[in-house]
């Protein structure tokens, strides 16, 4: 396991694509558990004020670039052969399985980890091109600390196995 630490979005753009290339010759059995978004939008550093900004000018209006999607060149380009995880977070359960096969498709990598905000800690759909496998804290592994992520690694660790194999 290679955790990565970023403080940006520049940095860690670079960070991943440098990691991705620097594993690529290892072909299948890479792993990309790409946990979370840095996030959907951002401030461009040159356009970022220089000074406080003064309450006293009224009210604030903010206008937000688009993150650029690092999937693509990943699963293309960077690590072709590397099995590849995003994770899907929605507020709306309706969508949620809806954009997490649409990213499959999108992106062409192996698995979306789809989860809902408000029960993001407790369960969690694995999503790949044709399943989906819900993953549960019951009540009681939930009283002894037990943690989703738990059950989310084990279980991709013996889909990552059987991708190899194939």
């Amino acid at each position: 396991l290679l955790a990565i630490e970023f403080t940006g979005l520049a940095e860690y753009l670079a960070l991943l694509r440098a990691a991705a290339r620097a594993l690529a010759p290892l072909g299948s059995s890479v792993m990309f558990y790409l946990a979370a978004a840095v996030s959907d939008f951002y401030i461009p550093a040159s356009e970022m004020p220089e000074h406080k900004i003064q309450s006293s000018e009224g009210p604030l209006q903010i206008t937000m670039k688009m993150v650029p999607k690092m999937l693509s060149p990943l699963v293309k380009d960077w690590a072709p052969e590397a099995f590849v995880i995003s994770f899907k977070l929605e507020t709306d359960p309706q969508i949620l399985l809806d954009k997490s096969q649409q990213a499959l498709e999108k992106y062409r990598h192996q698995v979306v980890v789809a989860n809902v905000l408000d029960s993001r800690r407790t369960s969690v759909i694995i999503v790949t091109r044709d399943s989906q496998t819900p993953l549960s804290l019951s009540n009681e592994e939930i009283a002894q600390g037990m943690e989703i992520e738990e059950k989310i690694v084990s279980y991709l660790q013996g889909q990552h196995t059987a991708f190899i194999e194939r």
